[in-house]
């Protein structure tokens, strides 16, 4: 995942040099048998924030500040409007006393100008991501009654040709942080701390090793430019 920064933040359509260097990257992944999804994510002030630890979802309207932005998961889910996204959020988390999410909209083709809108779609995905917790950073499984209510609400939304993608990551210890500059690309192993800065977007790879993992974080480093990448395990 890499994150976001204030030219992104404003709305900035990619140029033609970035969009060739990640169609070449996604290319070279999908014909390596390993690419098992990427997306970018619209700015934060397409979305909004939901907070249930007071029993209910709080709603706060975007742009948002980067908080404890270490992500647990995340939700893709397609629907007509956010309030509609919202609304799914809150039947897959209500039940997660201490969550917090984000819902901001996917970056889709005609967003950026590679394609026409759709006249025959009358929806876009929304991707709901659940911030980490204490105990999700521990390794700890949610409580069963939240498991199965964000098992049915799955279902449920799947049924009804909502649901798109779920991923739940494991803790960060499993993982490494990258931080690009001048002098290179600098390597820590996790755990790490939270950032401050919001998920711009990522890629997903199939891999049969941590290490092997890390060359394709290196590739995605210099296709996007980014100035800090996480690369984190999923269930």
């Amino acid at each position: 995942m890499h994150r976001t920064n204030a030219h992104w933040e404003a709305g900035a359509v990619p140029g033609p040099d970035l969009l060739a260097r990640v169609g070449t990257l996604i290319q070279r992944m999908s014909q390596a048998g390993v690419l098992e999804g990427a997306e970018g994510l619209r700015p934060s002030s397409e979305g909004v924030r939901l907070d249930f630890m007071s029993g209910a979802g709080r709603v706060t309207p975007g742009p948002l500040d980067g908080t404890n932005d270490l992500p647990a998961g995340f939700t893709i889910v397609r629907a007509e409007t956010l309030n509609e996204a919202i609304e799914w959020a809150e039947r897959h988390y209500a039940g997660f006393e201490d969550a917090e999410v984000d819902i901001r909209p996917v970056t889709e083709p005609w967003d950026i100008g590679l394609a026409a809108p759709p006249t025959d779609i009358a929806t876009r995905r929304y991707m709901i991501v659940r911030r980490s917790t204490p105990s999700a950073e521990a390794g700890e499984a949610p409580a069963s009654p939240q498991r199965s209510a964000l098992t049915r609400a799955i279902d449920e939304a799947t049924r009804r040709g909502v649901h798109v993608t779920t991923e739940h990551m494991r803790p960060t210890r499993r993982g490494r942080r990258y931080k690009n500059s001048r002098d290179g690309i600098g390597v820590y192993d996790g755990p790490f701390v939270e950032t401050k800065e919001l998920i711009g977007g990522y890629v997903i790879v199939s891999s049969p090793s941590l290490e092997e993992a890390d060359r394709w974080a290196r590739e995605y480093i210099r296709a996007v430019g980014a100035e800090e990448v996480d690369l984190r395990e999923l269930e």
